[in-house]
């Protein structure tokens, strides 16, 4: 390939980021009222880059640009109300007129109106169902009263469906036929007589067959209906584990309800990840957006229960005064064992929290991952007990010293593997999500017990 060609293909690599200077003409075409202005910036974007711009600029300007903004011809502010954080949903509909609400809710599909009501108040909610056709909002309404967080709230009513007996020039067909077909499919889904959902055919399959071939004997392998009642974040495991595109939804008579496709899927694995990062943060669900009262309540507490913990190493620490006395040296290096248990901690919950949610850490192999932990606690402390030792020698020119913080290391570390392992098990086990607490007890176990070996080791070696 020549050096032209390279350069070329160069200077095509998109970038998707939204560009500042767009946000900054938003926001001119906004305080200038230039509603013309405003669609021909916002025409060309796609729904989640219009929500991104709504998340990034300040609340006025924000009711501003939504009351200014006419949407266009294809109800595109429904979409982006989909794609909006939820804290700013509410904040979003009630800047629209009930009829521009209407209009935006009215071509989504039941899954997507579903998404967007049910974290709104009761009266947000009933302006919103009001807007759709009487089947749509049967559908919704429907949707809203299974369980939260369940496959029933996750899956569209708009379904493909075909008898089961059916060849594919009558599926072809009868396809053709329709004027309401879901805007995106995957499969044709069969089904018996009794609306239970017996397989499924791909498009791309049904396409390239013969008209006379049986639909039944195009069928997938990875067909598998799930339980309306099933949580949602089994349903994304399912869609990651078997790569699903597609699946059918069931009642508890086995008979088909809804789909759930794999966007759908996709979003609640996105969110379960982002949720497992932010809980162990100690931060919970929260947005850019939040205002100050609402994000500083949000971390007070895990912050209150970070200082329970630090008083209880405080008091370890007490304990040893007459020591720390006699060897001020102590004080200069307990902070490492300290540290140092602490991120050996951080690192195996992590991985612990992880594969529990991806259901990789199972009562079968927990012994092997906890014997992996502690064998790979020894052999970090191991090699930074030499280091440490070395450094402590040389510091203080103290042997004895080298050998207390050596040996403190080499415990604490070990600990640190065995506790990031085994709260995050022990607290799933009593129902607790392990990425909520288990950062808190890790620390709080790292500190205690470096402190008090590195402490008790010296109180013991060098008095």
């Amino acid at each position: 390939m020549s050096e032209e060609l390279l350069e070329i293909e160069e200077d095509e690599e998109e970038d998707f980021s939204l560009d500042d200077d767009l946000v900054g003409e938003v926001l001119t075409a906004v305080s200038n009222f230039d509603s013309p202005r405003l669609g021909e910036l916002l025409e060309p974007l796609h729904a989640a880059d219009i929500a991104d711009i709504l998340e990034q600029i300040g609340r006025k300007e924000r009711r501003a640009l939504i009351q200014l903004w006419d949407g266009g011809d294809d109800g595109e502010v429904g979409d982006v109300l989909s794609e909006l954080d939820e804290g700013l949903r509410e904040e979003a509909i009630d800047a629209l007129e009930p009829e521009e609400l209407a209009d935006a809710v009215r071509d989504l599909e039941t899954d997507d109106v579903v998404d967007l009501v049910e974290d709104l108040d009761e009266d947000q909610q009933e302006t919103i169902l009001g807007a759709l056709e009487d089947a749509e909002r049967v559908a919704v309404e429907r949707a809203l009263s299974y369980p939260e967080d369940s496959a029933g709230r996750l899956m569209q009513r708009e379904v493909v469906i075909a008898p089961e007996v059916w060849n594919v020039g009558q599926a072809i067909d009868y396809l053709r036929r329709q004027d309401d077909l879901p805007e995106e499919f995957y499969h044709v889904i069969l089904t018996d007589p009794r609306l239970k959902p017996t397989g499924y055919v791909t498009l791309g399959k049904l396409l390239a067959s013969p008209r006379k071939m049986p639909l039944q004997n195009l069928t997938e392998d990875s067909f598998r209906p799930i339980r309306v009642t099933q949580p949602e974040e089994d349903v994304a495991y399912a869609f990651n584990q078997y790569h699903l595109i597609s699946a059918p939804v069931v009642d508890e008579d086995d008979r088909l309800v809804g789909v759930i496709t794999i966007d759908d899927a996709m979003a609640v694995l996105d969110e379960e990840h982002e949720e497992d990062i932010l809980r162990l943060a100690g931060v919970g669900e929260t947005s850019l957006s939040d205002k100050v009262f609402e994000t500083t309540k949000a971390r007070f507490p895990w912050l209150f229960v970070n200082l329970i913990t630090a008083i209880l190493a405080s008091l370890v620490i007490a304990q040893f005064e007459a020591t720390i006395a006699e060897f001020v040296a102590l004080a200069v290096l307990m902070p490492i064992v300290a540290s140092m248990g602490g991120n050996a901690g951080t690192q195996a919950l992590t991985v612990a929290v992880r594969a529990i949610a991806t259901k990789d850490l199972t009562s079968s192999n927990m012994w092997r991952v906890i014997k992996r932990e502690a064998l790979v606690g020894l052999a970090n402390g191991l090699v930074f007990a030499v280091v440490m030792g070395i450094v402590g020698y040389i510091w203080f020119a103290n042997a004895g010293l080298g050998v207390v913080i050596a040996a403190a290391m080499v415990i604490n570390l070990v600990i640190a593997g065995l506790a990031g392992i085994l709260v995050p098990v022990s607290l799933e086990k009593l129902g607790v999500d392990p990425a909520l607490a288990s950062g808190a007890f890790v620390t709080t176990v790292t500190d205690v017990v470096g402190f008090f070996a590195f402490l008790g080791l010296a109180a013991w070696i060098l008095l």
